[in-house]
């Protein structure tokens, strides 16, 4: 195998994958109606003005899939963010970018699960809820171990179904907007409803750009994708772009229709979860709620397909240039898998998604930690992108807009968003993050 900066490659993986596949990996991950579960927080919080939440975290996080598109033409290999840190900042910053990464990709999946499992659990409450999230676990890494094309082929179609979901919940309120008239003002989406600060759109922000968090599982696919480092880069880019786009029109709608005020939101956060399917309900009856349910039951658990696969990745990569144990790095010969890697990603998230699924809290206890790890490899992402060009001028020219500048705004939205995350997430985040450096130092000396 041909080598990329980083450094001679002990194994490989199959180039198959299609740049439909690429795409339809990170919005898999992503999933097309992200926001139905944070609406009602997010509307609290901006004071009614969440399509511009979304329209702002869309621009916010644009920096970092420019940043993704920059690094993976330098080195286009699996291991994502791990590789870009290790071959811009060198060896320990890609140890500890990888591993912050882990933290996430192996909890966010584990996220997707147990929101399958409550799903189905509610559309189907005798089956009980750990259940239905080891069966989603279970369902989805065979295909994962089946082959990478397999698994984008089934995940393409439930992306279509999910979609067609959407469109008709968007023709629905179009439909009920000409008829019944907008709940609150037409702008109001965009501009707030009384009483909107640049602060209170920058804390939901905060909060809106998880919602983003999988595209740049993309990048994970890099050594898989037929067409090059080229058409990494331009599925990073399209896959954001598209997100941002569905995320500000069903927000928009929702918005519109939505029975309660902001306000009323704010003084009741209980409604805040539901506040999705309460304008679903109020705008065209239960019949589109439960459609919605089964799509979310649906996408979950295929998010958390992407989302394992990224992760196996990731195991694969650190295990080939021996951060991680061997017998991670093995490629299966007949699905051209890293199986190994794969099936312990599977592991992990199999006994945390069941564990959480068997306790009242455990959504909150998940949802608080998952996105630290992500954001700090986001950082040293950045900080890759100003290392490989700026500073070690490893790209030829220096171009300080794209070199320079772009990777700093990105590392100040990270910086924004880790600041504004709950404490528990900082100290376990930082907990990881110092087991981490332990494990360096462990391993150096």
């Amino acid at each position: 195998m041909a080598t990329a900066p980083g450094g001679a490659r002990q194994g490989s993986l199959r180039r198959t994958l299609s740049f439909r596949d690429l795409v339809v990996y990170g919005l898999l991950f992503i999933a097309p109606m992200a926001p139905v579960g944070i609406f009602g927080t997010l509307d609290a919080k901006a004071h009614g003005a969440v399509a511009l939440v979304y329209a702002v975290a869309t621009a916010a996080m644009a920096f970092t899939a420019f940043s993704y598109a920059q690094m993976v033409r330098v080195a286009p290999q699996a291991g994502s963010v791990y590789t870009y840190a290790r071959v811009g900042l060198g060896e320990s910053a890609g140890f500890v970018a990888g591993w912050m990464a882990m933290l996430d990709y192996l909890l966010i999946p584990a996220v997707a699960y147990l929101f399958s499992g409550i799903a189905m659990h509610a559309l189907v409450p005798a089956v009980p809820q750990w259940w239905w999230t080891a069966v989603a676990v279970v369902v989805t890494t065979g295909l994962n171990l089946w082959g990478v094309r397999t698994a984008a082929a089934v995940g393409f179609v439930v992306l279509a179904l999910e979609i067609a979901v959407l469109l008709v919940f968007v023709v629905c309120a179009v439909f009920t907007l000409s008829e019944r008239g907008a709940t609150r003002g037409w702008l109001t989406p965009l501009t707030g409803d009384g009483g909107l600060t640049t602060g209170a759109v920058f804390t939901a922000v905060s909060v809106a750009v998880l919602s983003f968090l999988g595209f740049d599982a993309i990048a994970s696919f890099a050594e898989e994708s037929a067409g090059g480092s080229a058409k990494v880069a331009r599925a990073v880019l399209l896959c954001l772009a598209v997100a941002g786009v569905l995320f500000v029109a069903q927000t928009y709608l929702a918005a519109l229709l939505a029975p309660m005020s902001p306000a009323e939101l704010a003084a009741d956060p209980a409604k805040q979860g539901p506040a999705f399917y309460d304008t679903v309900d109020a705008a065209t009856g239960t019949w589109l709620h439960d459609l919605v349910a089964a799509s979310k039951a649906l996408g979950a658990a295929f998010a958390a397909l992407a989302g394992q696969a990224a992760a196996g990745r990731l195991l694969f990569a650190m295990a080939r240039d021996r951060r991680l144990p061997g017998a991670l790095a093995k490629v299966d010969r007949g699905s051209g898998v890293p199986r190994v890697a794969l099936l312990g990603a599977a592991a992990v998230t199999l006994v945390t998604a069941v564990w959480a699924a068997r306790r009242d809290d455990g959504l909150d206890r998940l949802v608080s930690v998952v996105d630290v790890g992500a954001l700090v490899a986001f950082g040293l992402l950045h900080l890759s992108v100003i290392g490989w060009f700026a500073l070690r001028r490893r790209g030829g020219r220096v171009r300080p807009v794209r070199h320079v500048v772009a990777p700093l705004l990105g590392l100040a939205v990270v910086v924004a968003v880790v600041v504004r995350a709950s404490w528990v997430a900082q100290v376990v985040g930082g907990a990881w993050c110092g087991l981490g450096l332990l494990l360096l130092v462990t391993r150096k000396r």
